[in-house]
């Protein structure tokens, strides 16, 4: 039950508040999770270059973990404390983030069948439903409706674009 519950890669862009990009998760069930041996993994919008960063700990339920990525030049506040820190330098409008169950990077340009959640967003070539949740910006992510817990498999009718870090959500 542990999704994707928010995704944002306008960190440190012109404009940004917040000075780091981010993924966050969340536990939508009634149990802890380990999330030992686990990744996140991020692909440019038609790439199929994985990159990992690997995650530890354990999630309890209703809660969520924040996983900080790459800093950029600008942006004005830094993120509130992460749970696991990364560097991968995501795209503020376009892309692709998995949750995997292992620290093996995926391949291919749309690896869902090996992710146990998956979020396309703008023109990325790959998503879970429907179609991708639509384009980001530098003040945008994409954000799981219902505070984090709608799950239809269907990245275009369970993400909403709001502004970064929301204001409904866990955190």
């Amino acid at each position: 039950d542990v999704v994707i519950s928010e995704v944002y890669g306008g960190g440190g862009n012109s404009g940004a508040t917040y000075t780091h990009d981010y993924i966050e998760l969340f536990n939508r069930g009634e149990a802890a999770v380990s999330l030992d041996g686990w990744s996140v993994q991020y692909a440019s919008s038609a790439g199929s270059t994985w990159q990992v960063t690997p995650l530890s700990g354990t999630l309890a339920p209703g809660q969520a973990y924040l996983i900080q990525q790459a800093e950029g030049a600008g942006g004005t506040q830094p993120l509130p404390a992460p749970d696991a820190t990364g560097s991968i330098p995501m795209s503020a409008t376009n892309g692709k983030v998995a949750l995997v169950a292992s620290r093996t990077a995926l391949s291919g340009t749309c690896p869902t069948a090996g992710a146990l959640d998956f979020v396309g967003f703008g023109s990325a070539n790959c998503w879970e439903g429907s179609g991708a949740t639509p384009t980001l910006s530098n003040t945008t992510a994409a954000s799981r409706d219902d505070a984090g817990c709608t799950d239809t498999d269907d990245n275009a009718a369970d993400f909403s674009v709001i502004t970064a870090f929301r204001a409904d959500g866990p955190r």
